[in-house]
């Protein structure tokens, strides 16, 4: 199936859709400063071309190799639980096509960066495509274990993991600032979404019911 969806039709989908997420998710799980970084994302660049005009849908999307982009509600709550501030560097597990980087490089801004980390390597340049197309400069993608996080890089204000674990991989706390938050699915074949806060000790917080594809590496499946 060609492209056959105009600029305007899209701009007119994605507006739906923030709107469609406004009302039934509710201001209590989205802010509406996320609300804005998914209007200002054109989601369509970040699936497969033939799946572009279900792209301002609210469910997953494959977008091969096993793998999926995460339905907009999820990307919309956790990046609402990462609360994140203009400047931060953030670290994230699992790139996928780019699209929740890309939501997280509209909230951390031009002064912030965002660091992605893929295993599967055709994903890798998939995403690395999807953002410069969309232009986004702020987001770097890399290949690799995703468990061991990206240690040159830290420490972290926010990790992202969208990927479920078994546990809470520890080279991810490690690399977690002070005073930072991680947001990870932990579980098998039944997940949950925790917040994960560092300060004198580490805090848990269930949020709820979630499916994630498995995190895959030394520390995870």
């Amino acid at each position: 199936m060609t492209d056959t969806v105009t600029d305007a039709g899209y701009d007119s989908m994605r507006a739906r859709l923030v709107d469609y997420l406004r009302l039934h998710v509710g201001m209590e799980q989205i802010s509406e400063r996320v609300l804005q970084a998914i209007g200002n994302v054109p989601r369509h660049l970040f699936v497969r071309e033939r799946d572009r005009e279900f792209a301002y849908n609210d469910y997953p999307i494959s977008i091969g190799h096993g793998q999926t982009i995460s339905a907009p509600h999820i990307v919309a709550i956790m990046c609402t639980l990462m609360d994140v501030k203009a400047g931060m560097r953030i670290l994230e597990i699992g790139a996928g096509s780019g699209y929740h980087a890309a939501v997280l490089a509209e909230l951390t801004g031009e002064r912030g960066t965002v660091y992605s980390v893929e295993r599967i390597p055709e994903l890798m340049k998939f995403a690395q495509q999807n953002l410069s197309n969309a232009g986004y400069r702020n987001v770097v993608v890399t290949t690799g274990d995703g468990t061991l996080g990206l240690p040159e890089h830290a420490p972290y204000d926010r990790i992202v993991v969208a990927c479920a674990a078994p546990a809470i991989p520890e080279p991810l706390t490690d690399q977690l600032k002070h005073g930072g938050r991680m947001t990870i699915p932990i579980g098998g074949r039944v997940q949950e979404l925790y917040m994960i806060r560092k300060n004198e000790v580490i805090s848990k917080e269930k949020i709820g019911a979630v499916v994630f594809v498995p995190l895959i590496g030394k520390y995870g499946f």
